[in-house]
């Protein structure tokens, strides 16, 4: 699972690395409380607008260390599946 915390263009949001955490704790409390460890999740601050750290790190996210969305896309390990048992289709 990959979080992406969209800018799109918010004028009050401006990159800020504090509105940044804010989002990023509420979401990790509530992925928590559904199953999930926040702490294997990537936290990816994007703009679909202008493509901030779509596929190159942005200028504009100066404070922010961790990978593309494209780069966290990379790191996905897809699950083994069964292809020694016999196939089953839900109905």
């Amino acid at each position: 699972m990959i979080v992406c915390l969209n800018k799109q263009d918010e004028k009050t949001v401006n990159y800020s690395q504090d509105r940044y955490t804010e989002i990023m704790t509420e979401v990790s409390a509530y992925l928590k409380k559904i199953g999930y460890d926040p702490k294997k999740i990537p936290f990816i601050p994007i703009s679909g607008w202008v493509g901030d750290n779509m596929v190159e790190k942005s200028a504009n996210l100066p404070w922010y260390k961790g990978p593309t969305l494209k780069d966290a896309l990379d790191l996905i390990v897809p699950p083994v599946r069964p292809t020694e048992k016999p196939l089953r289709l839900p109905l």
